[in-house]
């Protein structure tokens, strides 16, 4: 594939904390308006991948390349993130959280409607965040990360705690991103709801990234997942 397709691509990605090795040599290509879902047990250096390419962490040594130049905090203005938590203020209002972002980042008002349709919140009125179901924060936190029309959408482990509705609900809204003119990455551990949404799969384990590509018609994508975890524990050994 044309280098052009790709909206993002990591080369040789190394992160150490002390002599602890979270990510090793790690090199993939994600293309433009697509989902790609990275899979790894827990710990198994998802979160430092994508807080690499998100600016949170400094890479010990490799490369981040954005729309085929080398990524500078500058790029951060086409990227949304939601990681861990979603960061909403619990006392203000869907409205009001929003508001808030849009004056840090200075985007027009008009943001705020856009992104609470897109993630079905209009009808929120007066109630505060801390109010919210899980799964309106987590819809909440992903209308932050789209106030500024990202090209890159960073989900991470993004339907934790919700129930199978909201999963549903979620699911169907990512898939949608790239009609928009989106890519998203998508982190998760679990295989299920990855195979329902992602065009490319990662997998990572013990910080190495064990296959990278296409999910093929009829594989089992357990006993992949499986195979490439055991395979990266034995070398650890």
């Amino acid at each position: 594939m044309n280098k052009n397709n790709y909206i993002l691509q990591t080369k040789n990605l190394c992160k150490t904390f002390k002599k602890q090795c979270a990510v090793n040599n790690i090199s993939l290509s994600i293309e433009k308006n697509s989902v790609y879902g990275l899979l790894g047990p827990n710990g198994a250096g998802k979160s430092t991948l994508l807080k690499m390419i998100t600016g949170m962490l400094h890479p010990t040594s490799g490369e981040i390349i954005f729309e085929d130049h080398a990524w500078s905090r500058n790029d951060l203005s086409n990227i949304g993130v939601l990681i861990e938590s979603p960061p909403l203020y619990e006392n203000l209002t869907a409205v009001e959280n929003l508001k808030v972002r849009t004056i840090l980042l200075g985007l027009p008002d008009s943001r705020i409607k856009e992104v609470l349709e897109t993630v079905d919140l209009k009808d929120t009125n007066k109630k505060q965040a801390g109010q919210f179901s899980m799964g309106m924060k987590q819809r909440l936190g992903i209308a932050i990360a789209l106030l500024n029309k990202p090209k890159l959408l960073i989900l991470d482990e993004p339907t934790n705690g919700l129930d199978p509705l909201g999963i549903q609900d979620l699911r169907e809204l990512i898939r949608s991103f790239p009609a928009q003119g989106m890519t998203v990455i998508l982190s998760s551990h679990i295989l299920s709801e990855v195979e329902l949404i992602a065009d490319h799969i990662g997998i990572i384990s013990n910080g190495v990234l064990g296959y990278n590509g296409k999910i093929n018609p009829g594989e089992d994508l357990e006993v992949l997942f499986t195979e490439v975890v055991k395979k990266n524990r034995m070398e650890d050994l």
